[in-house]
């Protein structure tokens, strides 16, 4: 199985210990075979830094071994990595306000029918998905022309229901960033060690795609990001050290302004913030973390979490759907279990 220990700069001795225990669960659901690989990284502003890879990147059709250089595809982390530090970002510049609807930035949003609920929804709204768009949609089968597909999302009448989880709020982001910025997605710069896409060689494998007939590595994973060629809520690729880099930035307050931080820790619902979840029962990021920590999740079986009592981050990331999402990888458990241990001190 292997692995390849990386400490990027010291790091104590009782981290260490800790990591090590923390390790654990990861390299026990690699040799059950219930993912190929992973990459565990934990920073600690008092203690230190470490990263650690084991398994394997990619099993079909060829196997390479995990790095802890590996590029993952970060999925959902999109939403809180690059889209949502951005709206923030614009907010405090006073370019939009984040209680005022998408249409002061999207006025053709469902724009043949004045009275449309989507007209009302805020940019607060989107960011903490308290809005009445569906969970899922299929977006990518009406088509693969990415300009089409952005008018076929604006001008849908979409079925509202109880706020859920819904990639479609920051689809919408993603638009209104498109059109302050007046460039595409992938036009946008990720910075500080991110990328729309990476090498396939380098990177961490995932689906065997059955539209795309061929085993996704170093694009996109995601359905919908990919017909639209670069969305809001998908497809920012990362390693371990950057995701621990911006991490870490919200931690001293270095990677973002104090205004932002503190909206990205407040409390907008029971289980979210802006564009973050928040501890509740049964969550990823276990049930010892403090009360101020704030995590994501990625589809793809990668995670984030940051405790700012405790002044510690750590990323979880793994292609546990290789070659295929139609197994259960026992990805919820496996993050929780690496959580209570990271938090057991």
């Amino acid at each position: 199985m292997g692995t390849v220990d990386q400490t990027e700069y010291e790091a104590d001795a009782d981290l260490i210990k800790l990591f090590d225990r923390a390790f654990e669960p990861l390299e026990a659901a690699i040799a059950a075979s219930r993912i190929p690989g992973g990459v565990l990284g934990i920073v600690d502003l008092k203690r230190g830094r470490l990263i650690r890879a084991v398994g394997s990147a990619q099993i079909v059709p060829i196997r390479r071994p995990m790095q802890t250089d590996t590029w993952f595809d970060l999925a959902s982390l999109t939403k809180v990595i690059f889209t949502t530090p951005r709206i923030l970002a614009l907010a405090e510049a006073g370019i939009i306000d984040l209680d005022a609807p998408l249409v002061s930035v999207l006025p053709d949003l469902r724009q043949y029918d004045p009275n449309a609920w989507e007209r009302r929804v805020t940019f607060r709204q989107c960011l903490g998905h308290q809005t009445p768009f569906p969970a899922v949609e299929p977006i990518y089968t009406y088509g693969q022309d990415p300009d089409l597909l952005r008018a076929f999302i604006l001008q849908r009448e979409w079925r509202a229901g109880p706020p859920v989880y819904s990639d479609i709020n920051f689809i919408l982001l993603g638009f209104a960033l498109e059109r302050l910025e007046q460039k595409t997605f992938r036009e946008l710069d990720p910075g500080a060690g991110f990328a729309f896409s990476a090498a396939p060689e380098m990177s961490a494998a995932t689906e065997d795609c059955t539209w795309r007939h061929r085993v996704l590595c170093g694009e996109v994973h995601d359905d919908n990001c990919s017909a639209l060629r670069g969305s809001g809520h998908a497809g920012l690729f990362g390693t371990a050290a950057s995701v621990l880099d911006f991490a870490e930035g919200l931690l001293n307050c270095t990677g973002a302004s104090k205004q932002s931080i503190a909206l990205m820790r407040t409390p907008l619902s029971s289980t979210r913030t802006h564009g973050w979840e928040r501890p509740y029962e049964n969550w990823s990021g276990g049930d010892l973390c403090s009360l101020e920590t704030i995590g994501h999740t990625g589809f793809t079986g990668t995670g984030l979490w940051v405790d700012f009592a405790k002044g510690r981050a750590w990323t979880l990331l793994t292609n546990r759907i290789h070659p295929t999402r139609h197994f259960d990888s026992g990805i919820l458990p496996l993050r929780q279990a690496v959580g209570n241990r990271i938090n057991e001190s």
